[in-house]
């Protein structure tokens, strides 16, 4: 009769690594999606900011409460263009006081913004 053999063979320690090493990947993983979108949602707030402000000024110069998009972008307004980073859809219409809600970030996030 043979004696029982002692510790684990190589399968078993080979085994495990691969175990490990799975668990630390879908943990990176992870962890990159949620800064991926942290930091699409923190681009998104610089032209959210940049809105708040024009439409500060468009309320001051024209004595209303309400400014369109269209009347904040273009050539000869307060921004000249605005480019989406992640799929965006700004407001049509911004009101004094009311936070700003940018929705369709990444086609799934909101990110909102009160001035």
């Amino acid at each position: 009769m043979q004696p029982a053999p002692q510790g684990f063979a190589g399968k078993e320690i080979a085994l495990c690594v691969i175990f490990v090493l799975g668990i630390l990947a879908a943990l990176a993983y992870s962890a990159y999606q949620k800064a991926g979108a942290s930091n699409q949602d923190k681009a998104v707030l610089c032209p959210i900011r940049q809105f708040a402000a024009a439409a500060d000024q468009y309320y001051l110069e024209n004595g209303v409460s309400t400014v369109a998009y269209r009347d904040l972008v273009g050539a000869t307004n307060y921004i000249k263009a605005v480019n989406t980073v992640a799929g965006e859809i700004y407001p049509v219409y911004f009101t004094q006081g009311v936070t700003i809600t940018v929705t369709g970030v990444a086609g799934v996030r909101t990110v909102t913004y009160a001035p």
